[in-house]
């Protein structure tokens, strides 16, 4: 996705107007408010009470305004707040290009926080899988400032979320599906990325509290035991497979002006994806947060983790 970067570049420099637009229609929303609310959900399930009282107290410190201040609801805050940060654009998503699988490449070559340097301070080229890493790092550091912890709190209820949607971890030369348009039957026309955002989402249920118990009482014991012990790297990958066999492997032949027409079958498809993918990163995320939060829990983070009812 070299033109994208480009584009970036041009736009952190202020030397071209365009940049801008042209920017802010790049995949850098993912899931739509509601798929990152179930997301929340999911992981508030799987939080040990300890880590939960955490999570509250931290959040109960967010004077900003752009979301209530419940988990669910703070799972959307990072794009309210990329809407006038937008040198945090880049860090919602990860362009692997189909073509190669090239995830360092996607990454601008993992560049390092400069030093005494905290990650929400960090450069505007960076990725998902990095900002994850290093918000988790301050948020597991007793020695980390409260409103950065705060910060590092808010985007990675976020950004776990962020790179779990295919089209957010790969991109096919087309701005991770935004250049492409789809339609299918009882689903307005739109954008490739904007079906997997929200209307496959949407297919689950309009209810994000009925859908993410839903999604709750199908995750197994042995999903939760396999998702626990990847890598944020680990899941951006596996989300890249899913867009190169998915996403965009079962589009079907577009028509004479290059759109598509989605069949039953990838509809159908498409949202078991992504009910698959909304509690791969619920789980995962309520994990990322019991072991940073967690060392002084009463209840151990891989029980909490692996019982089928979670913690309530």
């Amino acid at each position: 996705m070299k033109l994208n970067r480009q584009l970036f570049l041009t736009f952190i420099g202020g030397v071209a107007c365009a940049a801008p637009l042209m920017l802010a229609s790049q995949n850098v929303l993912a899931w739509g408010d509601e798929g990152h609310m179930v997301v929340g959900l999911i992981a508030n399930h799987y939080l040990t009470d300890n880590v939960r009282a955490q999570v509250n107290a931290i959040l109960a410190n967010d004077s900003t305004g752009l979301t209530a201040g419940d988990i669910a609801s703070e799972a959307t805050w990072a794009d309210k707040y990329r809407n006038s940060h937008r040198e945090t654009a880049a860090w919602h998503f990860v362009d692997t290009e189909i073509s190669d699988g090239d995830i360092d490449a996607a990454c601008f070559g993992h560049p390092s926080l400069p030093a005494n340097t905290p990650a929400s301070s960090g450069v505007a080229q960076d990725c998902v899988v990095d900002k994850v890493d290093q918000f988790t790092a301050e948020l597991g550091n007793p020695n980390t400032d409260p409103a950065e912890r705060l910060l590092a709190l808010q985007f990675l209820l976020h950004f776990v979320g962020d790179m779990h949607q295919p089209l957010h971890s790969s991109d096919s030369n087309d701005r991770g599906g935004n250049d492409e348009t789809v339609s299918a039957t009882g689903i307005a026309a739109g954008k490739l990325h904007a079906y997997w955002d929200t209307a496959f989402v949407n297919k689950l249920g309009t209810d994000q509290n009925k859908v993410a118990s839903a999604l709750i009482a199908k995750i197994t014991k042995a999903q939760i035991a396999q998702w626990q012990q990847q890598t944020p790297r680990d899941w951006s990958l596996e989300a890249f497979g899913l867009a190169r066999t998915d996403a965009y492997g079962k589009l079907p032949t577009p028509d004479a002006s290059g759109k598509y027409k989605l069949p039953a079958s990838y509809v159908s498809n498409a949202t078991s994806v992504v009910a698959l993918q909304l509690s791969r990163a619920g789980v995962r995320l309520a994990k990322v947060l019991n072991d940073a939060l967690g060392k002084n829990a009463s209840v151990n983070t891989a029980a909490a983790l692996t019982s089928p009812f979670g913690s309530k």
